[in-house]
């Protein structure tokens, strides 16, 4: 029989400390038969209810307003999304089939990152089962990603003079091209990314710092060459948030990456971002990015492991 300090105890595991952003809509958008696991959102949101969170802890965002979009994109991009008036190679640049659906879902998304950049501020960390997407430039759209949900977001603290620094953590397989153009010249961001360099996109436009592996690099090199960088820079910058994009497609069996992380790896590449940036005690945004596993119950585990990483973190932590 279990006693009542046992039975607390299985109900502290299984409580989050944080709350989550996402909404049902996310999941919702037909891309037809396309790498982009759209279904990933889902399996993702009803794995965490399984796992004991509250649905009074899962917050449902609004879309982002244009007035957040113009921080910044321009207004003629802008124009041309909400008009669907973009050309065929625009549309082949973004790799995703233009909708108002699309549409939709990229604000909707960019909403949920910046409700969690709220949390986070106010709680110390909030996990947007969502969001990432790091290929968008202020004039067009790339590699999935219409808006970059990110910049918009960080630029939307400043602004509203809630952050005066801020950090973007990005562990997707694909480096960061469109925040390092976007912030290339704004002092206030500190921008790393560490991913595969003979890979998308061709054209690297230069972080804050880079670090370029190769494809079957594995578990070894990618954390001895993270674990060179993190915790130092934080503890240099000081950032007042970090976004953290923990993309799972650095892993071994996944279909547009050749890191060959483990899952394993995945997970000591988590606690080192995440306990390293609440050990100094600075809000954490946790974005889910890409990942694009043969199976999409691998890539819904490796986002699974972020969370329980953050989880056991956070309660250290708080």
């Amino acid at each position: 029989m279990v006693s009542i300090k046992g039975l607390l105890r299985i109900f502290r595991r299984k409580r989050f400390p944080f709350k989550f952003v996402y909404s049902e809509n996310y999941w919702m958008l037909d891309l037809g038969n396309h790498v982009f696991p759209v279904e990933k959102y889902r399996l993702i949101y009803e794995r965490i209810l399984r796992l004991g969170a509250k649905k009074e802890n899962i917050l449902a965002p609004q879309p982002a307003k244009e007035d957040d979009l113009l921080l910044v994109h321009t207004s003629k991009y802008l124009k041309k999304l909400k008009t669907g008036i973009l050309s065929q190679s625009e549309i082949l640049t973004m790799e995703l089939p233009y909708s108002p659906e699309l549409m939709q879902f990229a604000l909707l998304h960019l909403g949920g990152t910046i409700l969690a950049a709220e949390i986070a501020l106010e709680e110390g960390l909030a996990i947007h089962i969502g969001g990432g997407f790091h290929h968008a430039f202020p004039d067009h759209g790339e590699g999935f990603c219409v808006v970059h949900d990110v910049a918009v977001a960080l630029e939307r603290m400043r602004h509203e003079g809630k952050i005066q620094r801020a950090m973007v953590v990005d562990c997707d397989v694909h480096q960061g091209n469109g925040t390092a153009f976007i912030f290339s010249k704004k002092d206030y961001v500190f921008t790393f990314s560490i991913h595969q360099m003979d890979i998308y996109p061709a054209e690297k436009p230069s972080s804050s710092l880079d670090i370029g592996l190769w494809s079957g690099d594995g578990d070894e090199k990618y954390l001895s060459s993270l674990g060179s960088h993190i915790p130092r820079i934080y503890e240099e910058f000081r950032p007042d948030i970090v976004f953290y994009l923990a993309g799972a497609d650095p892993y071994k069996n996944d279909q547009l990456g050749g890191l060959n992380l483990t899952l394993e790896g995945l997970k000591k590449r988590d606690g080192l971002v995440i306990e390293e940036a609440r050990k100094l005690h600075i809000p954490l945004v946790v974005l889910f990015a890409g990942g694009y596993a043969y199976d999409v119950e691998d890539t819904v585990a490796i986002h699974l492991n972020t969370i329980k990483v953050a989880q056991k973190t956070q309660r250290r932590y708080a």
